[in-house]
């Protein structure tokens, strides 16, 4: 099986974006390395890391460094290297430095890409590092208020088999995008730097007419937020609830948008009640405060993405979530 996967399968470049991930890379490329399919290749962008991430990389010929001046963020940094990839790379497989694939985890992906033509994008079974047996994510959700949050976070990971299925969005950490379909939407937004910017991206792809498949069998162990502090620093809550509104400006389409606008809006405010609540009331308003301040220019990002739409609204609309109490760990 191997064997003839490896003879037909198109080219996949593997992109990391490092920032002082010192501390996982060494298991990340080690992982890599014991794939069942060699990925064609792997660049690795290092966004001025100050730590010993480049001495680690360079213990790895077959990785492409690709070393920056300063800290681009997530985004840029895999626009960066999606641009630079080879021209026979027909699909992009994007790794986070802290996130460990199991052996099969890029053959699973080509297998369910060849199996599924009419899937573009395909999400990795995310498992927590620190204990395989709970789930880090099984594919993003989007909720019609807005908020976003992946499938089955902190539940217990699955013992009996799943089966494929569709979801909103994969989660960037572990994800393969066919590179074309990137290249058609102009790939992450940089203004974002990092956090929501997969979900931006996947709701863009399916605003194009592409849709994501979750590959259970392609597992991955993840440890989540490794270099930013966690999940619920500062710099995490800052970026993710800035972006979380340009996402739902810029994305939600026709009807929809001016439909769910009050939801929306009910959403931010008790964000900041809630996380002012737990001592975070100054970076909780200077996130929606931002978000605010870059309005105008989320607009107009919007118009272009409307304007080139080829998903129906009913589509969108059948993918949201709809749940009264939104967050579920259920998968």
């Amino acid at each position: 099986m191997t064997y003839l996967i490896e003879k037909s399968s198109p080219k996949v470049t593997v992109v990391i974006v490092n920032w002082n991930g010192e501390r996982f890379l060494e298991r990340c490329l080690a992982a890599l390395m014991a794939q069942t399919i060699k990925p064609h290749e792997i660049i690795l962008i290092d966004s001025a890391s100050s730590d010993g991430s480049v001495e680690i990389v360079r213990r790895f010929p077959v990785v492409q460094l690709m070393g920056l001046d300063q800290n681009v963020g997530f985004a840029r940094g895999n626009n960066l290297a999606i641009k630079a990839a080879c021209s026979e790379s027909l699909w992009i497989a994007l790794l986070n430095p802290d996130a460990f694939a199991e052996p099969r985890w890029l053959e699973t992906l080509l297998l369910a890409a060849e199996s599924n033509p009419g899937f573009d994008v395909f999400g990795s079974k995310l498992v927590a590092a620190s204990d395989p047996t709970v789930l880090d994510g099984a594919g993003d959700v989007y909720h019609v208020s807005g908020l976003v949050w992946r499938m089955g976070h902190g539940a217990p990971a699955p013992t009996s088999a799943e089966h494929a299925r569709e979801v909103f969005s994969p989660c960037a950490a572990a994800a393969l995008y066919r590179r074309s379909a990137l290249l058609e939407v102009n790939g992450f937004d940089e203004d974002f730097f990092c956090y929501t910017e997969d979900v931006d991206l996947g709701f863009r792809l399916r605003l194009a007419g592409y849709r994501c498949l979750y590959v259970p069998l392609s597992v991955v162990h993840h440890v989540g937020s490794g270099t930013t502090g966690g999940q619920h620093s500062d710099f995490s809550l800052y970026h993710g609830h800035r972006n979380l509104v340009w996402t739902f400006v810029k994305d939600m389409p026709g009807v929809l948008f001016w439909l769910l606008l009050p939801l929306h809006l009910a959403l931010n405010l008790v964000s900041i009640v809630w996380l002012a609540l737990r001592g975070q009331g100054r970076i909780i308003c200077r996130a929606k405060r931002d978000a605010v301040l870059g309005l105008s220019t989320m607009w107009r990002k919007r118009q272009q993405i409307q304007k080139k739409r080829l998903a129906a609204i009913g589509a969108i609309w059948r993918l949201l979530d709809k749940r009264v109490i939104p967050i579920s760990r259920k998968t």
